[in-house]
């Protein structure tokens, strides 16, 4: 006899006789609800006993045969209960106590056997999805009726007024589902009989929690440390989409239901949902701790930041759902993950720091073209750059080795204060000022001067664009941008200074300024010399973005061709018409050189290698 039942008065408790008629009354009432009790629930025992004896495979079931039968046989056992409870309280030694708890014994079995069978039967309409997704629709925790439930349908039929929320047929029996459960396990609980319900509940949730993770990837027992990074970035890639489908729907889902199921006791519905998802969610938490474990390189930061992102965007629903007490080391699963991966980002970025610092290649490239250490330091921090918010996260208590702020060339102005001072975008302007100082160090390695600054107006335009492209630009800031573009521009002058300077020089300063036929020679003579000693040395040199290859080449045009120009029309075509060997002497036009000038600096630049950059799988752009 369950506990509710065997409470019997207390000796010392005095009990106010009841008058005739209300004594009369309640037990004409009892014997009225033990007797429609068991006249249904010896109907439906006998058509269970019918059917384990029959060739049929299908146990006849209640919920499924008539809802209204249902209905009634519910009702019927809330009736006998409120019997039992009249008898425990005046006639404890009646023989109708020990028919009533017969009865309740039997109706207890049915019910346990109807919770199973709709939960089985309906497992994959009691799709979490479902209810994740449309729990604002579902019936609300008070509605514990078929009434209700048939209520809630019928407000939410298509084509009802504007605001109601159409339900599809799966809705419908899930919903249904839903309903039938919560009722049973009341009417169970109530009884006394909440342990057998659970064990069912949980039992056959469970399992399918367990299926869904299982489905989704999620192994306890993998050994990520002993993995070639191929094969662990392709299960990090599925548990990322993982992580999604458990959180949103799956554990949300079932948090839900067993608060449905179970309204009416709220700490069972705790206990379900804690016991149904925690060693579930304990293994999916446990493998962005466990990637956090594995050796860090710098190619693996970017999968490392898509863990650490993942939780943390899911951090409102996983404290959400996983508040209670009895679930705690779920909550601190994931908090300590985000932990470890914070400090495994940590020592990548200080790894990557200390590869730049170190980079020794002595081979330049050949033309001043882009050097290997730019390419792969800037398509680095524009892959960075997409994870600010992330970054923000990891690096904001994090200080820079360096004495602060850094030089004010490499910022903004103060006008622009605010996204300068930020931890992330002091970090990556430190990162790329640690490199444009290798680059000075490499430019010197150039044995021409004018190659040195044409290499570095090449690279640092190559980061300035990347810079433009990318979120680095909302990092730095305009200010940062347009005093870099400066400083190429002074490279790129500079570059056209030293290169030609020798041609620059073999013109008169005042090309229209009579001077004697010898001079006039002399200068023509050290023109041709100087142009085609630049020209030939330079037809190797490169300049790969377009724009400033323009630039550079409009540069040369307003600096020489105008001088040139005048002293051709001058001198070129009328004191020198008679020499003999004229057209040796005055070998360019005005025109020539622009012609000359439209080939040079357009060939591809080199590449090369100077860090291991395998691909570091981060966002695509």
């Amino acid at each position: 006899m369950r506990a509710i039942f065997k409470s019997t008065p207390s000796p010392t408790r005095m009990t106010p006789p009841a008058s005739p008629l209300r004594l009369s009354f309640s037990e004409s009432l009892m014997e009225e609800n033990i007797e429609a009790a068991e006249l249904i629930i010896t109907k439906w025992d006998s058509l269970s006993h019918d059917s384990s004896s029959s060739s049929s495979c299908n146990t006849a079931s209640l919920f499924s045969n008539s809802r209204e039968e249902a209905k009634q046989y519910l009702s019927s056992t809330k009736g006998l209960q409120k019997a039992m409870q009249y008898l425990v309280s005046h006639q404890a030694s009646s023989e109708r106590l020990v028919r009533a708890q017969t009865l309740m014994a039997t109706a207890m079995k049915r019910l346990e056997r109807e919770f199973y069978q709709i939960l089985k039967s309906n497992r994959f309409y009691l799709d979490p999805e479902s209810f994740s997704t449309h729990s604002s629709s579902r019936p609300s925790a008070s509605r514990s009726s078929f009434s209700d439930f048939e209520e809630y349908v019928s407000e939410n039929e298509p084509g009802d007024e504007a605001g109601s929320v159409p339900v599809s047929e799966a809705q419908r029996v899930s919903i249904a589902a839903m309903e039938d459960l919560r009722a049973i396990a009341e009417v169970m609980i109530k009884a006394g009989y909440a342990k057998e319900c659970i064990k069912v509940y949980k039992i056959t949730r469970k399992s399918f929690v367990d299926e869904a993770l299982y489905s989704l990837g999620v192994d306890r027992t993998l050994n990520l440390q002993k993995m070639d990074w191929e094969v662990l970035e392709a299960k990090i890639n599925n548990w990322l989409h993982a992580v999604k489908t458990a959180v949103k729907t799956l554990f949300s889902g079932e948090r839900i239901l067993s608060d449905q199921v179970f309204s009416v006791a709220p700490a069972m519905g705790e206990s379900c949902f804690m016991e149904i998802s925690k060693e579930g969610a304990l293994a999916l938490f446990e493998f962005p701790e466990n990637v956090a474990k594995c050796k860090e390189t710098p190619e693996k930061m970017f999968r490392f930041l898509d863990l650490y992102e993942a939780v943390s965007n899911h951090w409102p629903e996983i404290d959400s759902m996983f508040c209670f007490e009895s679930t705690s080391n779920v909550r601190s699963t994931a908090t300590n993950c985000l932990i470890k991966l914070g400090d495994a980002v940590r020592k990548m970025l200080t790894s990557f720091e200390t590869a730049i610092q170190k980079d020794t290649s002595k081979s330049t490239v050949p033309g001043g073209g882009i050097h290997p250490l730019t390419r792969y330091v800037m398509n680095y921090l524009t892959f960075l750059a997409d994870y600010s918010e992330v970054l923000s996260d990891i690096v904001a208590d994090w200080p820079l080795p360096i004495p602060s702020p850094l030089p004010e060339p490499f910022f903004g102005s103060p006008d622009n204060e605010e996204s300068i001072s930020s931890p992330v975008s002091v970090r990556l302007a430190w990162l790329i000022l640690l490199m444009l100082c290798k680059l000075d160090g490499k430019a010197a390695m150039y044995k021409d001067v004018s190659l040195s600054y044409l290499f570095l107006a090449n690279n640092l335009q190559y980061v300035v664009g990347k810079v433009r492209q990318s979120n680095l630009n909302i990092l730095l800031g305009d200010e940062w941008v347009t005093k870099h573009e400066l400083k190429v521009k002074q490279y790129a002058w500079n570059y056209v200074r030293m290169g030609w300077s020798k041609v620059i020089a073999s013109l008169p300063e005042n090309p229209t300024v009579e001077i004697p036929v010898d001079e006039v020679k002399e200068h023509f003579r050290k023109f041709n010399s100087a142009f085609e000693e630049a020209y030939t040395k330079q037809t190797s040199w490169v300049v790969p973005d377009p724009g400033l290859r323009d630039e550079i080449k409009i540069s040369l045009a307003r600096r020489i061709v105008p001088i040139y120009k005048e002293f051709y029309e001058t001198y070129g075509g009328m004191h020198l018409r008679k020499e003999m060997w004229v057209e040796s002497l005055v070998r360019y036009t005005p025109d020539d050189l622009g012609n000359y000038w439209s080939g040079l600096l357009n060939v591809s630049g080199s590449s090369g290698s100077v860090m291991s950059s395998s691909s570091h799988g981060g966002r695509s752009r």
